[in-house]
């Protein structure tokens, strides 16, 4: 549901590029478009310049040499209504983007002369968003972190055109032992993803500020200020949509064998049997109990929206998250829904285009232009807590990385194995050097892996290992090369077994074959002093020996 109609406007439009500013008065331009949105905007603009110097004129167009360059572009829109609608002594307030252009065209439109064709006119366009949305996107770090936040990981990789702020302790502020973002740049999931991935998984709030022109993480929606309230002059029309409504609870499960779990989350408008099972695998009891809690979060009924169709561009610009109030008559009251109710902008489409007859009158220099012109906005209640986010994908995790395994048991050259207890779980892990990030130590399982329980072969200091890294958590994938010593010729098909600190104070169990005979040992060796028990064929050999210096 849209209206068009016609608008005088008051448009600016600034480009930064290669250190130069150019200003674009409305009376160059011939069209915008503008999509707002909570979470940040796209726009697209069309404008002409005219270079009629080789005619003889006064013009020159000074943009070409800068927009052929493959410079970052900053554009900054400015768009604010011109003509009294609701006062006499209207107080016009502007609508303010500043974003990074995606793309660029051009046009030239040249004149036929006596000698050659001349170019007289060239119209150029410009489409292009919020920073974090362009920038973002084309970032695909790869970093591992210990004892930091992800607030920590945030302002480490907004760069220098990304500006955040932060109101969500519970979500960001918390310390981990280990945080993992692995981004393939083939995959197709960003950083961005990432982003809206996190506050999704861990309910919170992502938004564009556009007064600070920049972004905002919170725990919740914003609720606060003095609503604007809407004149029924500005307004063509209402539509009420009613979102689709969850039908379905939630069942977590805890598979782990020692003290499964099952909790159900249901809600009231759940039909009877529908439900969507949540499997976790974890013997920590908070972490079951926090997926709880986030699946009882997650089922928040999503309330009315309103589609609010304009005749005429508001003396007073706002934008997403602003809060409203329709008219207060009844004609506005949208069967009930919006009665005297506050209600929070949540986007914003408008559109505006100079027609042929309307561009013929226009003055190149003018602050204002005569426009066809379409706007919407989308509404919704103020404690509406239904978080919407742009398209995302999750991370692809695991990523495999090699690590050392870390023991302080003993000197250095031993190699001890070590279990370390975590204070918050009880729980014993490994601890993992990951040569590739600066070293950096994380924790692991300690378990039998792929061995069955029977068998007691804790991973010895310094052994190489495949390491998966999740977002939160890493654990050993396999083991990589053989104990110093523990490799056997060939030829004699040799397998053993090395236990002990070294090859010099330890103990080894050997199967080899000599003359295509199979020989057993077990040999105990701790410095010179060694005792051996070999099996050949036809003898038995037990032996007590102190080698030589």
């Amino acid at each position: 549901m849209e209206r068009v109609f016609q608008d005088r406007l008051a448009v600016s439009l600034t480009l930064r590029m290669g250190g130069k500013t150019h200003d674009i008065d409305a009376g160059h331009l011939k069209r915008f478009t503008l999509e707002l949105s909570s979470w940040g905007f796209e726009g697209e603009v069309e404008f002409v310049l005219t270079d009629n110097q080789a005619k003889g004129g006064q013009d020159k167009d000074v943009l070409l040499p800068d927009f052929l360059k493959p410079d970052l572009v900053e554009v900054s829109l400015s768009l604010s209504a011109v003509l009294p609608e609701t006062s006499a002594r209207p107080t016009h307030t502007a609508l303010e983007l500043k974003g990074l252009a995606t793309d660029k065209t051009l046009v030239e439109e040249s004149v036929s002369t006596d000698a050659s064709e001349v170019v007289l006119h060239r119209r150029y366009g410009l489409r292009f968003q919020d920073a974090a949305r362009l920038l973002w996107r084309q970032h695909h770090p790869c970093a591992l972190y210990t004892s930091k936040t992800v607030r920590d990981i945030l302002e480490e990789h907004k760069g220098e055109k990304i500006a955040l702020a932060y109101d969500w302790d519970a979500g960001l502020g918390a310390t981990h032992p280990m945080l993992f973002v692995g981004l393939e740049p083939g995959s197709g999931i960003s950083f961005y993803d990432w982003v809206l991935w996190y506050v999704h998984e861990h309910t919170g709030v992502f938004t564009y500020d556009y007064a600070a022109h920049g972004y905002k993480f919170t725990g919740a929606k914003e609720a606060s200020g003095t609503p604007m309230a809407l004149h029924a002059d500005n307004l063509a029309g209402l539509e009420v949509l009613l979102p689709e409504i969850i039908r379905h609870d939630v069942t977590v499960l805890n598979a782990t064998a020692e003290s499964p779990q099952t909790q159900v989350v249901s809600q009231k408008n759940a039909v009877t049997g529908i439900r969507q099972d949540v499997l976790l695998c974890t013997p920590i009891a908070d972490e079951m109990q926090a997926q709880v809690n986030l699946e009882t979060a997650r089922l928040k009924a999503r309330e009315p929206e309103l589609e609010l169709v304009w005749r005429s561009f508001p003396e007073k610009a706002f934008t997403p998250g602003a809060l409203v109030k329709l008219p207060a008559s009844a004609a506005w009251g949208a069967a009930g829904v919006a009665q005297d109710a506050v209600l929070r902008v949540r986007g914003l489409h408008l559109w505006g285009e100079v027609t042929e007859e309307q561009g013929s009158e226009e003055v190149y220099g003018d602050d204002a232009a005569l426009f066809t012109f379409g706007m919407s906005t989308r509404l919704e209640a103020k404690d509406n807590a239904h978080v919407e986010l742009p398209a995302w994908q999750p991370p692809r995790y695991p990523r495999y990385v090699e690590g050392f395994i870390v023991s302080e048991q003993g000197d250095t050259k031993d190699e001890t194995w070590q279990a370390y207890t975590d204070s918050a779980t009880s729980l014993d892990g490994y601890k993992v050097k990951i040569p590739l990030f600066a070293d950096q130590i994380i924790p692991t399982p300690f378990n039998p892996n792929l061995l069955p329980g029977h068998f007691y072969f804790p991973a010895y200091k310094g052994e190489r290992v495949l390491v998966g890294l999740g977002f939160q958590k890493a654990w050993i994938k396999r083991f990589l090369d053989w104990r110093a010593g523990a490799r056997m010729p060939q030829d004699g098909q040799g397998v053993q077994l090395l236990v002990g600190k070294t090859p010099e104070n330890g103990t080894a169990l050997k199967h080899f074959y000599a003359d295509d005979k199979p020989v057993f040992l077990m040999q105990r060796t701790h410095d010179k002093d060694t005792q051996k028990i070999q099996l050949n064929e036809g003898t038995l050999l037990i032996q007590v020996k102190e080698e030589p210096s």
